[in-house]
């Protein structure tokens, strides 16, 4: 445990479990020690993974989302404490893409979640659309039942000008202004952008470096990945950050610390 009270809380899109494996990109990991990891794109096929080669760091719980195609999509969370339940949402991930693990700790409730992209098809754009609506309005029907929320992953939608580098065409797929407002409903419902809530308005911390145009060289990157909390857990917020220096995936992971002592036994 890092702290007597806050945990740290790691999410990163590996962009292929492993293909980052093969790279030895998760070293970093015994040196971070985060108390929960959340890893999104994994692209596995098999529901058990042996994760000693990926680092030494033993985690007392391990849950493995995968997708019914074959090396696409999946979800993955390491976690040093023992949930009460946990959920695939399969009326959001309709699809079964192994998009979503829900964690439920008393009146806590941990998302990982890889949101689909937009950018095949039109279909695909509107299933991505249809998707934010309706993972939203199940996170707003569990705050009503007073719950806590934090919701870590791959949101696959830069959501400010300051959230893409400047020379990007801002008509692209992932920054349309209808993606922009489904994501803004977020905020709009009390969701707090833990990096925009530690870090202001600060410029060029982008968390997707494409390879094709060698985007991490020119720092020309987009901020699609965030951790968003509901708003009862504004003030246990105690830093965000982004690893932009870890390699491996087109990716850089990302985190927090937070107080969550009131619902996980520490």
């Amino acid at each position: 445990m890092n702290n007597s009270n806050n945990i740290k809380i790691l999410s990163w899109n590996v962009n292929g479990l492993r293909a980052i494996q093969k790279k030895r990109a998760l070293y970093w990991i015994d040196i971070a020690n985060p108390d929960i990891l959340c890893l999104q794109e994994t692209k596995l096929s098999e529901f058990e993974f042996e994760d000693s080669i990926l680092f030494q760091k033993q985690f007392k719980k391990t849950i493995i989302n995968n997708s019914f195609r074959k090396g696409f999509s999946g979800t993955m969370i390491y976690s040093d404490f023992f949930y009460k339940k946990k959920d695939f949402c399969t009326q959001i991930d309709i699809e079964k893409e192994g998009r979503i693990i829900e964690q439920h700790f008393d009146n806590l409730i941990i998302f990982n979640i890889y949101f689909p992209n937009g950018k095949l098809s039109q279909e695909r754009l509107e299933y991505k659309l249809k998707f934010y609506e309706n993972f939203l309005n199940y996170c707003l029907e569990l705050k009503e039942k007073g719950n806590a929320l934090i919701i870590c992953g791959d949101f696959n939608t830069a959501y400010q000008d300051i959230d893409l580098k400047k020379s990007k065409i801002y008509s692209n797929l992932g920054f349309t202004d209808i993606e922009r407002l489904y994501l803004k409903r977020f905020f709009d419902n009390g969701f707090i952008d833990t990096f925009r809530d530690i870090y202001g308005n600060i410029e060029d911390a982008y968390t997707l470096f494409p390879y094709r145009s060698k985007a991490r060289e020119k720092n020309e990157g987009w901020r699609i990945d965030y951790i968003l909390i509901s708003e009862d857990l504004k003030n246990n917020l105690k830093d965000a950050f982004i690893y932009k220096d870890i390699l491996g995936s087109d990716h850089c992971p990302i985190g927090i610390e937070i107080d969550l002592s009131k619902f996980i036994s520490m």
